[in-house]
């Protein structure tokens, strides 16, 4: 573990290798699991706000769960998450040549939100956990239906940290980022 201010990264996260292979997984990500992606607290209001501007990509079914269980549901940990069609895949989502996708993002990219998406799709693999000290924990979460990433990423030598910069700055900053960077330069010192 590595401790950069108030947050304790996983020396994993700068080792080991990891750059999304989506051709290969086809975005199972969006649809395996057994519960929604979590989200953070503030996220939700943005949700709601952004809603009419990324519901035009989403599926039928994403709509009818969005809206008959609301813009988030509280799952079995007390954690806020993502609505799921059927308890499977996340109701923010759209297929498309055979590959699920963020409508969230996709409104995003089209310039009609100002809203990417969740912080927690974003930043996958690393999974956030906040302490009762207000620290944040950084942590490797390794799933086998990401097991092409980790072999994509081994291949091209991409940590992890390094195939998810632009999601680690957008949640903690550029100074963040810098340091995180220093840190798994000296580990490969070592």
């Amino acid at each position: 573990m590595i401790e950069i201010d108030d947050k304790i990264v996983s020396a994993d996260l700068l080792r080991e290798g990891f750059l999304c292979d989506i051709k290969q997984c086809k975005g199972i990500c969006c649809v395996e699991g057994n519960a929604g992606a979590p989200l953070e607290i503030e996220e939700v209001d943005t949700l709601e706000a952004e809603y009419e501007n990324y519901k035009l990509y989403m599926t039928p079914e994403g709509i009818e769960a969005v809206e008959r269980q609301g813009f988030m549901v509280v799952d079995e940990d007390g954690d806020y998450t993502t609505p799921l069609v059927n308890d499977a895949e996340c109701a923010y989502t759209y297929v498309e040549n055979g590959v699920t996708l963020c409508a969230i993002e996709k409104a995003w990219l089209e310039g009609k939100t100002p809203f990417r998406k969740p912080i927690s799709c974003h930043l996958y693999p690393i999974r956030l956990m906040k302490f009762s000290n207000g620290t944040i924990g950084l942590n490797y979460h390794r799933w086998s239906v990401c097991s092409s990433a980790r072999e994509c990423g081994k291949k091209l030598g991409v940590p992890v940290y390094k195939s998810l910069k632009e999601a680690i700055t957008r949640r903690f900053g550029e100074d963040f980022y810098a340091q995180l960077d220093a840190a798994a330069e000296l580990l490969k010192q070592q």
